[in-house]
């Protein structure tokens, strides 16, 4: 084996800056309508169905998808309210979406 070169280390300082700097635009959340969800929700309800696969397709992470089924599908008043109300602009949505 051959020597080890000696090489002259250079040592480079980082300086930690935060991920904002202050003044500039925050930004802004994104807001889906209720038919958005609606549809979303179905689509991953189909047989077969991969909830990730699905949530990647239409842009949201699939815990945002995982919410948004246990809210439609919950016992209260207004969730299943919501899931009968979207139900006749699901095939209207799917057609905008697809």
């Amino acid at each position: 084996m051959s020597a080890p070169i000696a090489s002259p280390r250079t040592i480079h300082m980082i300086e930690a800056v935060p991920e904002r700097l202050e003044g500039s635009p925050r930004q802004l959340r994104r807001f889906w309508s209720d038919e958005f969800k609606a549809f979303a929700v179905e689509e991953a309800s189909r047989p077969g169905a991969n909830i990730s696969a699905v949530a990647r397709q239409i842009g949201i992470l699939p815990s945002q998808l995982f919410r948004w089924r246990r809210e439609l599908s919950g016992d209260g008043e207004q969730s299943s309210a919501l899931a009968k109300e979207q139900q006749p602009r699901s095939a209207a949505i799917r057609a905008v979406c697809i």
